[in-house]
């Protein structure tokens, strides 16, 4: 059975930083993609960013320059370095791990598991 711990939320000043980290368990390697995504209130959930077991990296617009996804796969760990948070980035964090496809010209993560999310407040 697949289970994924984030950890590493928080509330921060707008160009201020944070990790997440995201542990796996019941995934091996961690699996063929994993990812984080957020959602905001009232917004629908959108991928940040994800790695697939190719080595292929995917960073959304919104978090290219700022964000680093970062992944230990023998420790079954992921993680998201950010800097330069901005209010807008004010969401819940969310570590998921499922299946790769192409969309080209990128590797992309359709997520099959999540795990409870993390919260991250960015005040201006």
């Amino acid at each position: 059975q697949v289970h994924l711990v984030e950890s590493g939320g928080g509330s921060v000043q707008s160009g201020g930083s944070l990790t997440l980290s995201c542990e796996a368990f019941g995934i091996t390697g961690g699996g063929d993609c994993m990812g984080w995504f957020r959602q905001a209130p009232g917004e629908q959930r959108e991928v940040v960013a994800t790695l697939t077991s190719r080595g292929s990296r995917y960073i959304s617009d919104s978090a290219e320059g700022r964000f680093t996804i970062s992944q230990d796969t023998a420790k079954n760990m992921l993680w998201l370095q950010m800097n330069g948070l901005q209010p807008e980035d004010t969401a819940t964090y969310y570590c998921a791990a499922g299946e790769s496809y192409m969309d080209r010209p990128y590797w992309r993560c359709e997520p099959k598991y999540w795990g409870q999310g993390t919260q991250v407040t960015v005040s201006s």
